[in-house]
């Protein structure tokens, strides 16, 4: 099983009520190969709710206690992103998924690039905070272009 988010299988669950609709991986959740997740709901985020970036570092330094995650008006809702990702790494294992695949850029999923915390624009290398977590317990996590790109010799 694969875990995918949310917001690429077409549900309006992105900050600001918006999705990212990939038709390929909606396939795939219709043929109920994936499943949906959205760590920022599980963690008790609204939709839409304010953007959030992490501030001081990337996923892992949140997990580690060396960086924060704010919403743009300086709200702390580091708790929050650590509470859906430990919620996403128990449906992952509920599922004994090996595969997640995750919104490229956000403060949760990000697996590859972050924005840099200053609201601004700025991608940085790293990875969110539910990205790590599931790194950090062996779980492959790929951006929705990684995932593309491997499946696209398949017919889906």
């Amino acid at each position: 099983m694969i875990l995918i988010s949310a917001c690429l299988a077409g549900l309006e669950v992105r900050y600001n009520g918006t999705h990212c609709l990939n038709t390929k991986i909606r396939k795939l959740i219709e043929e109920n190969k994936a499943v949906t997740i959205c760590p920022e709901l599980l963690g008790g985020l609204p939709t839409p709710r304010e953007p959030a970036e992490i501030v001081g570092g990337h996923g892992e330094h949140v997990l580690d206690g060396k960086a924060r995650v704010h919403e743009k008006s300086g709200r702390d809702v580091t708790e929050l992103y650590i509470k859906g990702a430990n919620a996403a790494l128990e449906k992952a294992r509920e599922l004994k998924a090996d595969t997640v695949v995750l919104k490229e850029f956000s403060p949760s999923c990000g697996s590859r690039f972050i924005y840099n915390g200053e609201f601004k624009g700025t991608k940085i290398a790293g990875n969110g905070v539910t990205a790590a977590l599931l790194q950090r317990n062996g779980i492959q996590v790929l951006s929705e272009d990684d995932f593309l790109n491997r499946i696209q010799s398949f017919d889906y």
